[in-house]
């Protein structure tokens, strides 16, 4: 007898093969891979983008790193470097701590969160990124503060939101593990978090594989109950680390985005992020990696990935 996670797998192959013989001209494009850089750390921008140049990604996910008017990468800076290495933005990923928490019972913060995403919105358009990821609550703050926190985080949002439209930004809701965050865990969620927002900037999630293992019962299933709302998907294997290292069942996950015909529309990516085990991962923004490790993870990863998804075609 099978085990449960198994027969919902099973199901989600059957239509996979199903979708694949009735429509095999939907599975020529493969999907597009981008690369989330936030976890290189404080590494020069040229080897970070050297790296992906050599390992065949084209587009990288940016940190959203502009926590001040002075701080983060200027466009006149990485531009040539992206350019020198054919390497173009994916989009932003939004990094919300404490210090800019969307539904902080703090003013300040919440002012704070406020202002950061303007700053990403119009740095996202000048570097000709597609979204900006965004994190009801802060990262690294599982406590809540109270139970009006989704309120407050709506009310902060809907002041920035504008933002993303004027700048052509796509907004994406990140549903984040309950041990990171006090708020939206679950892709059910979020798509409620959206509908009570109710902001045409913000009309997507970002699914993360990571933290779908843990707060949804099924990633593949989650994955296609996100459905068109799925605009980008982090990947990291279960353990958080290279794909292949842990027990992730990538190939359901692959069936899930092609069933979602995810490999033909112009805005949708796939994009790891293995960020190693642990609680907050923010600390790796700040810190400095041996760059063989960042080598071997990325190689490990796209060639596992790639593999599968060849594989999975070939059913």
């Amino acid at each position: 007898m099978k085990q449960n996670y198994e027969i919902k797998s099973d199901r989600i192959r059957e239509r996979f093969l199903a979708y694949k013989n009735e429509h095999p001209e939907r599975l020529k494009n493969r999907l597009r891979f981008s690369w989330s850089s936030w976890g290189f750390g404080i590494e020069d921008f040229a080897v970070s983008c050297e790296r992906l140049n050599r390992a065949g990604i084209s587009y990288i996910e940016l940190p959203g790193n502009h926590h001040g008017a002075d701080l983060g990468y200027r466009p006149a800076d990485i531009l040539p470097v992206m350019r020198e290495w054919g390497i173009s933005v994916s989009g932003i990923c939004g990094l919300y701590s404490a210090d800019t928490d969307l539904s902080s019972n703090r003013p300040l913060q919440r002012q704070a969160a406020i202002d950061y995403i303007r700053r990403e919105a119009a740095f996202a358009a000048e570097v000709g990124g597609r979204y900006l990821l965004i994190c009801p609550s802060a990262v690294g703050r599982p406590q809540k503060y109270d139970d009006s926190e989704i309120h407050r985080s709506v009310e902060s949002l809907s002041r920035a939101a504008d933002s993303l439209v004027e700048h052509g930004i796509l907004g994406a809701v990140e549903p984040i593990r309950s041990a990171e965050t006090s708020a939206v865990h679950t892709i059910a969620q979020a798509k409620a978090y959206i509908e009570q927002l109710n902001h045409p900037g913000v009309r997507h999630i970002n699914g993360d594989v990571f933290h779908m293992s843990t707060e949804e019962s099924h990633i593949g299933e989650a994955i296609l109950d996100a459905g068109d709302l799925l605009l980008n998907l982090h990947l990291a294997d279960t353990n958080r680390c290279a794909l292949g290292d842990g027990s992730l069942d990538l190939d359901t996950v692959i069936m899930a985005l092609y069933l979602l015909d995810f490999n033909n529309k112009d805005n949708t990516f796939v994009t790891p992020e293995p960020l190693g085990p642990g609680g907050d991962p923010y600390p790796a923004q700040h810190a400095r990696t041996d760059p063989a490790i960042l080598d071997k993870m990325v190689f490990d990863t796209v060639n596992y990935f790639r593999s599968r998804e060849e594989a999975v075609l070939a059913l």
